[in-house]
């Protein structure tokens, strides 16, 4: 199974606020994705967790 879970983590503030998937074979870089941080209060760059 290539799939595995990660987690986001937010650019700003540290805070660990998303769980999502992703398939390693076909996407080998780290992911960023813009979400909204309820501690910083707005949208912030989210990256992966190593």
């Amino acid at each position: 199974m290539p799939r595995e879970n990660i987690t986001f983590k937010c650019s700003e503030c540290g805070e660990e606020n998303y769980i999502g998937t992703r398939n390693k074979r076909t996407h080998q870089q780290k992911m960023e994705i813009k979400k909204y941080c309820p501690r910083c209060n707005k949208m912030t760059l989210h990256k992966e967790k190593k």
